[in-house]
């Protein structure tokens, strides 16, 4: 059932690893959060009064998860299990990964990520070693290729100085070249204010929001990079209220994430219709699973527990500063979010995955943790299973960086001074 996991990494995972024990920061013991009867959940089931290919393939995974409801009961959390998984994956990676050959950074970015959201950290050589690697991903000329000598491109530029903020050293900090970086940025965009994600690359709204958030941690953000960034943005919202990767395309989560927080980090939040994003949204988490989808009409995965999870922070952000409304919660129901990370999503022997019957990765493992995270740290705490084994550090909703990282990261650059170019 779980093709490609060897036999000795089984058995390696089934260790107690008393060095990772000692690397986790547990919070201290508060009240449990109730979890959703069995019964309850069996009546969320799609009501099919014509079938379809997709109302099929929802069945089957209604099938799957309620399967999952029905015998696992005990959310918790299996932290030593993904430590192992994503140490061992820094040092060696299956054949199937060699499709990502041009997304190496990324593999950093999710694998630190995740490992700092678990309250786990590597040995200072480790760090070392991931700091030169990521040195020889940028180009010369500025921004970071998918590996040592490939062409720079936004989306890998923007992990690498995600991950490099992670590890949070001078060394590491240093790696980064401003001045190109600031250059780069200039050659990607195009007057109507979009972002190509490479040199005669597609165009779409990641681009913007990778080079937004590059340009605020490192101190390079002027406005006259970002003009009209925001209108072309506006255009994005679609008719459902969501954000599409270009004016006239479909809502899509990932896309919706990037939008919002593209506009905050531009301080430029007039320039959507805040309620019909809310609507849409809110729509989006499903009401068996729990987890969320990214479109209409499509099915439940793990990674939209950031993507689509991570916006409703900014939201309550944006409901707080122009309509003074303050809120506790997000307004999801977050214990179901967890719910279907914790008895759905994680594979028995580490790392998280998109859904049952699906096999774990390091891109999901990155975005459902960073799904439980926001789950767990609206204002007033939800988390459901023992807060001691469960819990999980709050991140940076913007930047999808562990908050005190985020943090640190925009005062070390914000110390120097722009560059010139």
């Amino acid at each position: 059932m779980y093709a490609g996991i060897r036999r000795n990494e089984i058995q390696q995972d089934r260790l107690f690893d008393e060095k990772i024990m000692s690397s986790i920061e547990f919070d201290d013991l508060e009240e449990k959060e109730s979890i959703r009867s069995y019964s309850d959940i069996l009546k969320e089931k799609q009501n099919v009064e014509f079938e379809t290919a997709t109302s099929i393939e929802q069945a089957k995974v209604e099938k799957n998860v309620l399967e999952l409801y029905r015998i696992q009961r005990e959310p918790i959390l299996n932290k030593y299990r993904h430590i192992h998984f994503l140490k061992n994956s820094l040092s060696h990676l299956s054949k199937d990964y060699e499709c990502l050959d041009s997304s190496r950074p990324w593999l950093c970015y999710w694998i630190l990520h995740s490992l700092h959201i678990l309250g786990a950290t590597l040995d200072d050589e480790d760090y070392a070693k991931v700091v030169i690697f990521l040195a020889k991903c940028q180009d010369p000329e500025g921004g970071f290729g998918g590996g040592p000598g490939q062409y720079p491109h936004l989306a890998s530029t923007y992990a690498a100085v995600n991950a490099l903020c992670i590890i949070g050293t001078k060394e590491a900090y240093s790696v980064i070249n401003r001045h190109g970086l600031r250059k780069f940025l200039k050659i990607l965009r195009n007057s109507d204010g979009s972002f190509c994600m490479h040199v005669d690359g597609e165009i779409d709204i990641r681009g913007v929001y990778c080079a937004l958030v590059v340009a605020k941690l490192t101190n390079i953000y002027t406005p006259d990079i970002f003009k009209d960034t925001e209108k072309w943005i506006g255009k994005c919202q679609t008719w459902e209220g969501g954000f599409s990767g270009c004016p006239g395309l479909e809502a899509h989560g990932g896309y919706a994430y990037c939008g919002l927080a593209s506009l905050i980090l531009l301080g430029k939040t007039d320039a959507f219709n805040l309620s019909s994003f809310m609507r849409w949204i809110v729509n989006r988490q499903m009401r068996l699973e729990g987890g969320f989808q990214g479109r209409t009409n499509k099915l439940v995965d793990g990674c939209y527990s950031f993507w689509q999870g991570g916006a409703f922070p900014l939201i309550n952000t944006l409901l707080a500063k122009e309509k003074n409304i303050i809120l506790d919660h997000w307004l999801f129901d977050q214990a179901a979010l967890q719910e279907y990370l914790l008895l759905c999503c994680q594979h028995p022997y580490g790392g998280l995955r998109d859904k049952p019957e699906k096999d774990r990765d390091k891109y999901h493992t990155c975005y459902g943790l960073s799904g439980l995270s926001v789950a767990q740290n609206s204002p007033e705490r939800v988390i459901i299973g023992s807060h001691q084994i469960n819990a999980v550090k709050m991140i940076h909703p913007v930047y999808n960086l562990v908050y005190s990282t985020a943090i640190d990261s925009v005062k070390y650059f914000a110390s120097l001074s722009i560059p010139e170019c």
